[in-house]
């Protein structure tokens, strides 16, 4: 299964082509309002572009080109979309809610119950066969819904934040669940949460502002991202600017000194990327003696408890709300408070320089 889609839709300013290969499991990443429902609801055909064409294999979803008018109903598509809600039929029993999609096909009743209690065990709900939605928690509706979508043998498999609506302590088990019976199964995902990206995907599509603002391989985009938004959920801090002489410029000719340590180092005047972690950051109240060659002054918005450390989150009045991990100690040491102005310290061996 190979999945290609250019779609145009004025009224939300969205104008995305993507590709999802057989087999592929691509996690769609980005803020909210940045397009991410409007694509899926394309795929789904529950939303219809004004221009562009889709093809699943060798089927046409839509062509709306060139005052074409091809556009494949939802039930004929292939495709199932989950939501963050399970959405189960309440007066079917949990059995007959998975064989639902495959009796819709014309399959046997028989055939259909032995092939929705074997998803029913993929899953790990077979003992809930018998029972109606209505008597489920969250994460088993959750799971049940999932058996119920593959059951349907869909061609591509939507996930809108699969794990959104469930307890903190159901997740985890439901997402080893998905990265085991999602192997081999074109799968587009739709989060908001690391963990979703790096454990169920194996590539990455950014949205924003409804274009694609970075594709890759999971691990290279979290590791390099471009955008603002894929740093803050890879944990790391992010300054854009052109490339000059062993540091990236950004605007206001603020300077960020840093070392390429994957590829060729980026040519002078082209665009460039420096990030750091917030546990290569130091906090100074004056300003600091020795080594760090990258200083920011900023002013201190957020201090936000992360474990065992405090996230301090800070603005450097240059467009760039910067983050530091600091001690509780620290905190209280350096008399720390949002609205204070204080000294960023990072040392250009700390700083990873990449091409854009």
């Amino acid at each position: 299964m190979s999945l290609h889609l250019r779609a145009e839709l004025a009224q939300r300013d969205f104008d995305v082509e993507i590709d999802v290969g057989t087999g592929e499991r691509v996690a769609v990443l980005g803020h909210n309002g940045s397009g991410k429902s409007t694509l899926l609801s394309i795929l789904a055909g529950t939303l219809r572009p004004d221009s562009g064409k889709a093809t699943l294999d060798d089927t046409v979803l839509f062509d709306l080109d060139d005052g074409r008018h091809r556009w494949l109903q939802p039930h004929a598509r292939g495709i199932s979309l989950l939501a963050q809600d399970a959405l189960l039929f309440p007066h079917l029993s949990v059995l007959d809610n998975v064989a639902f999609g495959p009796r819709v096909k014309g399959v046997s009743r028989a055939a259909a119950s032995q092939h929705a209690m074997h998803w029913l065990n993929e899953v790990d709900a077979a003992e809930f066969a018998d029972r109606r939605p209505g008597q489920l928690s969250g994460g088993q509706a959750q799971r049940v819904a999932i058996a119920r979508a593959l059951a349907a043998e869909p061609r591509l498999l939507l996930l809108d934040e699969p794990m959104a609506a469930l307890d903190v302590s159901v997740a985890p088990l439901l997402r080893r669940m998905l990265d085991r019976v999602l192997v081999g199964h074109s799968t587009m995902l739709v989060t908001h949460d690391l963990l979703d990206a790096l454990l169920l995907s194996e590539r990455i599509i950014v949205l924003d502002h409804g274009r694609v603002a970075e594709s890759g391989p999971t691990e290279e985009v979290l590791q390099h991202p471009h955008t603002r938004f894929t740093a803050r959920l890879a944990g790391l801090n992010l300054i854009r600017g052109n490339y000059a002489a062993g540091a990236v410029v950004a605007a206001d000719d603020l300077q960020v000194a840093g070392a390429n340590r994957n590829g060729a180092a980026p040519d002078d005047g082209s665009p460039a990327a420096a990030v750091f972690t917030p546990s290569s950051v130091s906090i100074h109240v004056e300003p600091p003696d020795g080594s760090p060659r990258n200083r920011f002054a900023v002013t201190l918005a957020e201090l936000e408890p992360l474990g065992d450390l405090v996230r301090v989150r800070a603005d450097d009045h240059h467009g760039h709300l910067l983050t530091a991990d600091v001690t509780p100690h620290s905190v209280a040491e350096l008399d720390l408070f949002p609205g204070r102005d204080v000294i960023y310290a990072v040392k250009a061996a700390a700083v990873t320089i990449y091409p854009l």
